[in-house]
């Protein structure tokens, strides 16, 4: 697999090899529709097809291999749109031209990727040090604009792994992140007691939900009266 990760020119490959002959490979499709059309293309040609989970992925398949077909995030939070493929890169894979995720999106694909079984920070942390040059920091931070406090935990982990090389981060980003978390600092604290946390793990978190009075991303909580204990 480094290899195969040098030939792709990235220093995340969105290829794995898996089990043996299984070929698990990514396919970009959109939500408002695309996915079903590619579903429906290859079972007209007599592939198997099956929608896994509605939220985010099917799958196409013949004999031991198959495609994933992502459209979206596990958490339904980070939608593949036009946008992914209008900043893709060409490679050149076995004579066949194959369009790659930009890092700008690959970063936006991984930021929620913090479970206990998979956490994809270290992969974040290589894009922003090989890829900073070629990295849309507008666009990432309008894509992480409701969610800027993930970005920025991820801004402060590269920051500390490679205290040589801070300046790869823009300092106005830095400047916008910081400025907003002194701002939100002075803010009352939320009436209604919420955890967000299943945005990054569905299972790590559910002790929150189920145990301890705290809202999922969506859904009623316990109240609280809004002060700092």
């Amino acid at each position: 697999m480094p290899r195969l990760a040098r030939r792709l020119g990235h220093p995340v490959s969105a290829w794995r090899v898996l089990r043996g002959e299984h070929l698990h490979r990514t396919a970009a499709a959109h939500e408002r529709g695309d996915y079903p059309r590619i579903l429906t293309y290859f079972r007209a040609r007599d592939f198997a097809i099956e929608v896994e989970d509605e939220r985010w992925i099917a799958k196409i398949k013949r004999g031991d291999y198959f495609v994933d077909v992502i459209f979206n995030s596990t958490t339904a939070v980070t939608p593949v749109t036009d946008q992914w493929l209008a900043g893709a890169r060409a490679i050149q894979i076995d004579e066949r031209t194959i369009p790659i995720m930009s890092p700008t999106e690959l970063i936006w694909s991984k930021v929620f990727l913090q479970d206990r079984n998979r956490y994809d920070g270290a992969d974040i942390a290589h894009l922003l040090l090989k890829e900073c040059e070629e990295i849309e920091w507008q666009r990432l931070l309008s894509y992480l604009d409701q969610y800027w406090e993930v970005l920025l935990i991820h801004l402060i982990n590269f920051r500390f792994i490679y205290p040589t090389e801070r300046k790869r981060i823009p300092y106005w980003l830095m400047d916008e992140l910081t400025g907003r978390l002194a701002m939100k600092a002075k803010l009352p604290v939320p009436t209604t007691k919420i955890c967000r946390g299943r945005l990054f793990s569905r299972s790590d978190y559910l002790v929150d939900i189920k145990e301890w009075g705290y809202a999922d991303v969506v859904g009623e909580g316990e109240r609280t009266d809004g002060r700092d204990e």
